[in-house]
Parts: C-alpha cells; structure tokens; sequence
C-alpha cells in the first residue's frame, strides 16, 4: 500500500524538461529507479532515468534529437545538449527465457505494473515535482531499515533475472544494508542460477562490492552460496584454517579483513582478494601441528591470472593485479639496503612499486599480534629507502638509463637481440652502482662489453 512520504530532490535542469514536455503533450513522467534512491540517501545519482506512460514512438516525435537505444524494449535515449536521458515507456516484462531477458515486453499504461517488475523496493519509486514520491513496495521503510528486499515474490524476481542474486549482495555492501528473510532464502536457493550469467556482468558486480564502503559483505555472499558459483577459489580459502602464530584468521576471514584495510580502488581491493588465494593448494602441516604455505605468493599469482581472465578483466588490470599478488611478502625476510629497493623497483615496475607497501600493511593488519609492530617498522624501512631511491632519480628501469638504443647503433651495434642483452648488462651494472648511470661511463662500457 502506498504511503507518501515528504521528500524533495532535486531533478537536473534537463531531466525536469524532459518530463515537462511529456506532461505537457499529455502523458505521465517521473524519474525512476537508483536516480531516487541515491537522491533520498544524499548520493549523487550517476544516471537520471525517466519511465513514462508514453509510447517509444511518441517520445520520438515530442523532441528533436533521440536514439534508439532499447526501443524493443521502450527505452529511447532523448538528448538535450550533450546530455543524454533514458526514458522507457511503462511496461509488463514477458517470460524470461535466459534467465536474464525478458523474450518480450508489453507497453502497459499502468505506473503500478511497470514498478511491480522491478528488483527490490529500493529501486521501485518513482517521483516528480508534481506528485512527489511515488513508492508503492515499501521503499522507504526499507530505507529507513536498513535492507534489501525484493519487490513482491523473491523467488519470481531471482527466476526472471539471476543477476539479480549478486545485486541483492552488492547493494547491501554498498549501503552496509542487511538483506531481508525471504529474499535471503531465495538467494540461498536459486545461487546456481548464477551460472547462466555472463563473466562480464558477474565481473561488474563483483568489483562493485569490492569497492564499496563493506567489502567484506563478500562473507556472505559465501554464506548463501554465491560465491560457490562465481569465485569457488575463495570459498576453498574460508574452510582452510591458519594454525599459526602469525595468524588469527582463517585464510578466508584473514582475505576479508584485508579487503577492508585498502583504499577502495579496484586493483588494490583484486590484489587484496586474491594475495593468498593459493594458500589451499600449498598447505602443509608440521609435527607440530603447525600450518605453513610455502611458495603461496607464485602459486596465488597463477591462480589470479586463471581467475581475473575467467572473469574477463581488461589485460591492464590483470598484469597489475597480477605483479602485487606475486610481490605481495616483498617487505619481509632479509633487512633491506638500497640496492635491494632498486632491483625490487625494476622487477616490480616503478608505477605498481607503491601500490605494495599499502598491500603489505594491509595484510600485516589483518594478521595476529604476533611480532606486528617490528613488521610495520620493517615494512617502513623499504618505505624510507624507496624515497631515497625516488628522490634521487635512482636509474631502476631501461626507461631512466642514461644511454639507449640510439647510442648503441652509432657505436656499430644492430637492433635485435644482442643489443636488448647489452642494456639490460649495463642496467645490471647501474642497479648495482647509481653512479655508474652516465653517458659517458656506459658507452665506454658498452665498447668494452662489445668486443
């Protein structure tokens, strides 16, 4: 049953035209969807969609310049400026086939039966500066609860779209909302149906969760099945135990305080996810009862690459990602001097070589007390000297060499492989000794190395 509620928002310039000129010509207009939401809870929304009682075509002829971006399904894009507006006439979705798309849509006059179709109650409501809110499901109590829960039948909305499933969980980790009984019992019950969604659309929703302000909600999305279908790495890691003074965590819970001891950008929350993701496969346990995970950095960053292509990230996510879960126990071992930070830097690549030392203190913070203040002095030890190495323009990458290709071809010397072999030969050198890094001293190097 519909409540009002008094809530004013503020409709851009645009959108108000927008549904002005459909109210004008005679039909009914109201922003719809996330737009409203994200306005009640003092988000900025990043798209302003319009629902309208008008048919495709006559949205069409009511302005100058459309696109038909979903017209099969209602949905033209009207553009003012250079800013475009989604408006979708009213409609009844059809069977759903793939368990993502409705076979057909029919246009329906009806606001009721088009908000009736949509996923949860927070994405059901729809207003405009006339009627104000229109929220027919509850979403407004569901705001003021804190939850996520489906519009009408739980079972029904997961059955038309799977994504549906992994949405419930994304949006609960953005707003730190829980997820209401029967929408939570269905989750647990149609979570296969995950299987029928693209690796694209998984991948979106996944990095949405990461990115959020609670990522560890990934906890359950493991607890309802979901992550069985989507990451199964991952739930391998929750059942395996860390017996060790180093450790309080699971391997699984160890990942989840970590996620959130990152800022919340994708390649640091994919590297957090994934650092021990190979811990399963290397366990081993000592006489002593103690578990250890030898060679686990290598063996996670195989299985990240398998994961994130699995996934179908871009190639340049992928090697950063993949470069920080290799390097991830770089500040541990062996006290560092400055021509360990070098080579470290070079191996590494100067661009992901910060990125680590937030890795480190994360994974450090999400460890036991056991000897965590000498790691974190430690761990400032390469910080400190990765400033020295960076403040004095340190040679640690072919790109900073004082000599390059140019200069070896004037000393006679072909482009191929031989010549790749005598720069990385003279960056050896430099790596070792910075002050070698002149163009004097490299090219009588080069002659030497030459003969």
């Amino acid at each position: 049953m519909e409540r009002k509620h008094k809530v004013g928002i503020q409709i851009p310039e645009h959108a108000r035209e927008v549904i002005a000129t459909l109210q004008n010509a005679g039909y009914e207009a109201y922003v719809v969807g996330g737009c409203v939401r994200d306005s009640i809870l003092g988000r900025a929304p990043q798209d302003w969609d319009i629902t309208t009682s008008a048919r495709p075509e006559e949205v069409k002829a009511l302005f100058h310049r459309t696109i038909d971006t979903g017209i099969r399904h209602g949905t033209v894009t009207v553009m003012m400026d250079k800013e475009g507006y989604e408006v979708t006439t009213y409609r009844i979705d059809g069977v759903y086939e793939d368990g993502r798309h409705p076979r057909e849509v029919i246009f329906t006059p009806s606001l009721r039966e088009d908000l009736k179709r949509r996923d949860f109650t927070i994405n059901a409501m729809a207003y405009n500066e006339e009627e104000g809110l229109v929220d027919l499901f509850g979403g407004m109590e569901d705001i003021e609860r804190g939850v996520i829960r489906c519009v009408g039948n739980a079972e029904e909305r997961f059955n038309e779209d799977a994504l549906r499933i992994l949405r419930a969980v994304r949006f609960s980790a953005q707003l730190g909302y829980g997820i209401e009984e029967e929408t939570g019992q269905a989750i647990r019950a149609l979570a296969e149906n995950l299987r029928r969604i693209s690796a694209e659309r998984i991948q979106a929703e996944l990095i949405k969760l990461l990115v959020s302000p609670h990522p560890d909600t990934l906890r359950v999305a493991y607890e309802m099945g979901i992550t069985k279908v989507i990451l199964p790495e991952f739930d391998k890691c929750m059942e395996t135990p860390q017996n060790h003074p180093h450790h309080c965590y699971s391997v699984g819970e160890h990942l989840l305080v970590a996620l959130q001891m990152v800022e919340p950008r994708k390649e640091l929350r994919l590297a957090m996810l994934l650092h021990d993701i190979g811990k399963p496969a290397t366990l081993t346990v000592d006489e002593k009862g103690i578990t250890h995970f030898y060679g686990h950095p290598e063996v996670s960053a195989q299985m990240t690459l398998d994961i994130l292509r699995r996934l179908k990230l871009d190639n340049d996510t992928i090697q950063t990602v993949y470069t920080l879960v290799k390097n991830h126990e770089l500040g541990t071992g062996t006290d560092p001097d400055l021509r360990m930070v070098r080579r470290a830097m070079n191996r590494v690549g100067e661009a992901a070589f910060p990125d680590l030392f937030e890795i480190s203190r994360a994974d450090i913070l999400a460890q036991s007390m056991y000897m965590r203040q000498e790691k974190l002095e430690f761990l400032q030890k390469w910080r400190d000297l990765y400033e020295v190495v960076r403040s004095e323009k340190q040679c640690v990458s072919l790109k900073t060499l004082a000599i390059g290709g140019k200069d070896l071809i004037a000393l006679g010397i072909t482009p191929g492989p031989d010549m790749g072999e005598l720069l990385q030969s003279l960056l050896e050198e430099v790596l070792d000794e910075p002050e070698r890094n002149t163009r004097e001293y490299l090219l009588e190097r080069a002659k030497e190395l030459k003969r």
